[in-house]
């Protein structure tokens, strides 16, 4: 029951990434359109991307977008209008998501970060803020890992640096994907817009279903070696367990001893924590809208503003 859950919430995040596809125009613009978008040739893919604003007008870093696993840049549609009046963005497609067809190439997040640096890169952004999604943050870590330089400040959403910051029953969950469980969904129609062979979405899903599983490995001494400041949000229901957003938040600089003490912060602190009350990791996919009024005093530096709705 419980993987069925998981799969049927992957499948209705899904419906939000491919809508615009299948459904007719709107008769009102639905949130910014991008400035530039397309393929470019990333480390053996065709890899798809989405600008919104002008790259290099601004001093304010762009905002490079990572979407979780199987969704796509249709499914930060919110999120990049959350940001976009304020901020250049970017967004991209993983292998195999969305409008990126998938390869013979091995699926990692080391990899995945590759290709995020080659593209910002290619896209000739020196330095870019960085928010991913669950998968998507753990492609972000990868990207501050591999190439510091890139990455001026770190937002993990309901994201893990290690396996075992999953619950166990999410890797459970995860081992009972197949494509038979995404027959006729949005996953499965957008895939198979570039790539009709249902073998090689059998094979995709496969690679995806191992990558989850596996996860990967980073060390306590690799989380405080990231030079980017970061801050860590998660949901108090999420897929991700407390304690390890928690340890997260704290090998990255947070717990301030002396504001502690005196019940006053006297600088910026090196990372932040968000814990949503009531949400789950699917449902913090959903809040844009009260998360960015934290993030972007967070990316700026300046003190957080309470949500309207507290």
């Amino acid at each position: 029951m419980f993987r069925r859950m998981v799969v049927m919430g992957l499948v209705a995040m899904g419906v939000t990434a491919w809508a615009a596809e299948s459904s007719p125009p709107p008769s009102k613009p639905q949130g910014p359109s991008p400035s530039r978008s397309g393929h470019l040739p990333i480390n053996g893919l065709k890899l798809y991307y989405e600008v919104y604003g002008e790259l290099g007008k601004s001093k304010t870093a762009p905002l490079l977008l990572i979407p979780g696993a199987f969704l796509s840049t249709d499914s930060m549609k919110p999120w990049v209008a959350a940001f976009a009046a304020k901020r250049s963005v970017i967004v991209f497609d993983q292998q195999g998501h969305g409008r990126t067809a998938d390869t013979s190439r091995k699926m990692s997040y080391e990899q995945f970060g590759d290709d995020a640096a080659a593209l910002l890169r290619a896209l000739k952004v020196e330095r870019a803020d960085v928010m991913g999604y669950s998968q998507g943050g753990g492609v972000a870590l990868q990207l501050a890992l591999r190439h510091p330089t890139l990455v001026n400040k770190l937002v993990s959403l309901s994201a893990t640096y290690r396996k075992d910051g999953w619950y166990p029953e999410v890797i459970k969950a995860m081992g009972g994907l197949s494509a038979e469980v995404f027959a006729g969904s949005p996953v499965e129609a957008a895939f198979k817009k570039h790539t009709a062979d249902p073998k090689a979405f059998e094979a995709y899903i496969e690679k995806m279903k191992v990558l989850n599983i596996n996860d990967q490995n980073i060390t306590d001494a690799q989380m405080r070696a990231i030079s980017a400041k970061t801050m860590v949000i998660v949901g108090d229901a999420d897929g991700v367990k407390l304690e390890h957003a928690v340890a997260m938040f704290k090998l990255r600089g947070g717990g301030d001893e002396e504001a502690a003490a005196t019940g006053m912060l006297t600088k910026v602190p090196a990372a932040r924590l968000v814990i949503l009350p009531a949400t789950s990791h699917i449902g913090i996919s959903g809040e844009a809208k009260v998360l960015e009024s934290m993030v972007t005093p967070f990316l700026e530096d300046a003190p957080p503003a309470n949500p309207s709705l507290w």
